[in-house]
């Protein structure tokens, strides 16, 4: 493929490259670049938002360029301060590397294994003497620190800023050396720790990397990025049934920007939204777990809710024995949830968004009291919300 060519389908969807022409003069000459991702494991799973920069890895390396997995064994125990407005709790190295296995593990479900060269920045950092360090700080002024926006908006509040945070960019940014990376792959809020990186690779005498940042993903809710946190997130471990169901809950406004920044797809703008959103869910579904699953996925989905037969589909299973003595339909919701799907809902949200709005129904028949008793028999089955619902045995 003409460096033309790959420019055009690896600047698609990005935020930001720095720049198109150096990536460009980069890719003519005829070698395979050195594609640098970090990845602080600072938690044991990764949900879609994180993969929309693997995505990009992905293409990369089907063009045939070689991809670089940072793990970020020391990094991840100062933890990036990145669009945080607070010091993240410190992780042991035990604790990093337990994460790492499964972050890894997951990523490879987008990833050529075989193709992938991973690296620890703890094999160089943890070398490193306390000269070696001061070395390093003064390469970097504490003016270009506190350009950084989240720095800033934490001093002006009176927050605390840490000195092993100020060092992250600078880590990060030596990292880049090391591996002596060619492209630098980043979320937008990545933005100063990737140039802490050109930076410094200039002054190494080597060829400044060049910069791309991905979009941050919106989450199901259309609205905040996708995290954990917001409860608005697609688990990339979720079970097939469980994937399938939270992205057919995606708004149809978001479905062309999963395409692009999940799939690496454009919409084919003639399909039917609802098609276009079973399609988008099928097949995320199946690079996550496999074809089989997501066509599963895919028919229990229609059996729910496309055919409202839910007598028919493949429920979770409450048992009557575990049920709270003399139950109402609030206390028989809220350990419904708990129990089949561990989600712990506020009596709140119960009463107003599901009980009273309808949602919650026995065999069919809406519960609209959250205080009337309730009494379950073996087989019934209880709709909790348009993508919860249980049998019981």
């Amino acid at each position: 493929m003409t460096p033309e060519a790959q420019l055009e389908i690896l600047t698609a969807g990005t935020a930001q490259v720095l720049s198109e022409k150096e990536l460009l003069e980069r890719l003519r000459l005829g070698r395979p670049l050195r594609v640098k991702l970090g990845l602080d494991p600072t938690s044991p799973d990764i949900h879609l938002g994180h993969t929309v920069a693997m995505e990009k890895l992905r293409q990369f390396q089907e063009l045939g360029h070689q991809i670089v997995l940072i793990i970020g064994d020391f990094t991840a125990t100062i933890g990036d301060p990145s669009g945080r407005s607070a010091t993240r709790p410190p992780l042991t190295r035990e604790e990093v590397l337990a994460n790492a296995e499964t972050y890894t593990d997951q990523a490879f479900k987008i990833l050529d294994k075989d193709k992938t060269e991973i690296v620890y920045n703890g094999d160089w950092f943890r070398k490193m003497t306390f000269e070696d360090v001061l070395r390093l700080n003064a390469r970097v002024t504490m003016q270009q620190m506190l350009q950084r926006e989240d720095f800033r908006n934490r001093i002006d509040k009176g927050q605390e800023v840490r000195l092993h945070e100020i060092q992250y960019p600078i880590v990060q940014g030596w990292d880049s050396v090391e591996v002596r990376a060619d492209v630098e792959l980043g979320g937008t809020d990545q933005l100063f720790n990737l140039l802490v990186g050109r930076d410094l690779q200039r002054e190494e005498g080597q060829p400044q990397q060049i910069v791309m940042t991905m979009p941050l993903l919106e989450g199901l809710d259309g609205v905040r990025k996708m995290s954990k946190s917001y409860d608005n997130y697609v688990g990339v471990n979720d079970a097939p049934q469980d994937m399938y169901g939270k992205l057919m809950s995606t708004s149809d406004e978001l479905m062309a920007r999963y395409y692009q920044l999940l799939l690496g797809e454009e919409l084919d703008a003639s399909l039917h939204p609802m098609e276009a959103k079973k399609s988008l869910a099928e097949k995320l579904t199946a690079r996550y777990h496999d074809a089989d699953a997501a066509r599963a996925a895919r028919a229990d989905w229609d059996t729910r809710f496309s055919k409202k037969d839910l007598t028919s589909a493949d429920l979770p299973e409450i048992p009557l024995s575990s049920l709270p003595t003399e139950p109402t339909v609030l206390s028989l919701a809220s350990h419904c949830f708990l129990t089949a799907f561990d989600l712990k809902k506020s009596n709140g949200e119960l009463k107003k968004q599901l009980i009273t709005a309808g949602s919650v129904q026995l065999n069919g028949e809406k519960l609209t009291d959250p205080n009337a008793g309730v009494a379950p028999a073996a087989g019934d089955v209880l709709k909790l919300s348009k993508k919860h619902a249980v049998r019981f045995a």
